[in-house]
């Protein structure tokens, strides 16, 4: 770890089934949820708020960086990243712009997650051959990472035109935007960020013991690459609710989560209540209950992971807004205190 733990919450912004109509939540009501679940992160203490991005008829965010945007003018110190920005089908020079002005619009708190995608609506979209996919994803993070180090940039790829010394503008506050690579759990995307000595999330959606062994070989691979220790991060991402008590948060948030589960990973099938227990027993990859057993999990996961930032993702299945509300709250002034007095 390079510093102390931190703690942040995210979403996707999806849209939900109305439950007194056949109809999607409308996209303005989400994002306005949005920002005040991002304004009650800020003013309770969280350490990071995240959008990530998607083109489907049921989600509010195509665009992390313009939601990002609003959030900075609404917030005063919490740091703000895409989750994920789908670096595979976007034109590096204008992701690097927008999260440039960014930092600026926030005074220095963006950050960045790219990653390949875990749906690939984007490739038709945006007129790409998804057989390329893995090509696009190494050919735009090489572009990417060449924008971070130098205004003037020259560089050729395979996946859009050459760049012979031109400047990209405006540049950040920070000297460097913190560019972190998303995972679902490929080995190669594992070495290559390693590699690379780029931070690294892990999506844990199932065992947290299934992704000791891409830990182990992230590390394994910068320090084969000469990257110290020391300037390694690693964060997970876990599906989430927490309330003041076990009962209470299971209770209220099983048939949002059961919701979610149907609209969104259909081929898992319905989730039964005893399914979803099992999810959200002490070593499963559900964070659902009261503040002590959030806390206890995450230092479990930390003792398999050894990762120094953890990610909630928040509002699931159409969970209430005020249920909503007070599991943010309860992240930042309950468990983030005490798993930081636990770590050191």
């Amino acid at each position: 770890m390079t510093g102390a733990f931190e703690i942040g919450a995210f979403t996707f912004g999806e849209l939900n089934r109305q439950t007194d109509a056949a109809g999607l939540v409308p996209a303005r009501d989400r994002l306005e949820q949005v920002l005040e679940w991002a304004r009650t992160a800020d003013a309770a203490g969280l350490d990071v708020f995240g959008v990530g991005e998607h083109h489907r008829v049921d989600f509010a965010v195509s665009s992390p960086q313009m939601v990002l945007a609003a959030i900075a003018r609404e917030t005063a110190r919490i740091r703000l990243t895409s989750t994920v920005t789908v670096l595979s089908s976007s034109d590096p020079v204008r992701v690097y712009e927008d999260f440039a002005t960014l930092d600026l619009l926030s005074a220095g708190r963006a950050e960045m997650t790219v990653g390949r995608g875990a749906y690939v609506e984007s490739f038709p979209l945006f007129g790409q051959d998804l057989q390329r996919y893995d090509e696009y994803f190494e050919d735009r993070l090489d572009l990417l990472l060449a924008l971070d180090q130098d205004p003037v940039v020259t560089w050729t790829g395979t996946t859009r035109p050459a760049i012979d010394g031109l400047g990209v503008w405006p540049r950040p506050v920070q000297e460097r935007l913190p560019i972190w690579i998303a995972v679902g759990g490929t080995p190669s995307s594992v070495v290559r960020a390693g590699r690379l000595g780029l931070p690294l999330y892990l999506a844990i959606l199932g065992a947290p013991e299934q992704f000791v062994r891409l830990t182990q070989l992230y590390r394994a691979s910068a320090a084969q690459a000469g990257h110290a220790p020391d300037t390694l991060r690693v964060g997970v991402t876990s599906h989430f609710h927490v309330d003041t008590t076990s009962q209470r948060a299971r209770d209220t948030f099983y048939p949002h989560y059961a919701d979610y589960i149907g609209q969104n990973m259909p081929r898992a099938g319905m989730l039964s209540r005893d399914g979803f227990d099992a999810w959200a027993a002490p070593h499963g990859a559900l964070f659902v209950g009261s503040p002590a057993e959030i806390v206890d999990k995450i230092l479990w996961e930390h003792s398999l992971l050894g990762h120094d930032r953890f990610l909630a993702q928040v509002g699931l299945g159409g969970l209430g807004q005020a249920e909503t509300l007070r599991s943010i709250e309860l992240l930042a002034t309950e468990v983030l205190p005490a798993v930081r007095r636990e770590l050191g």
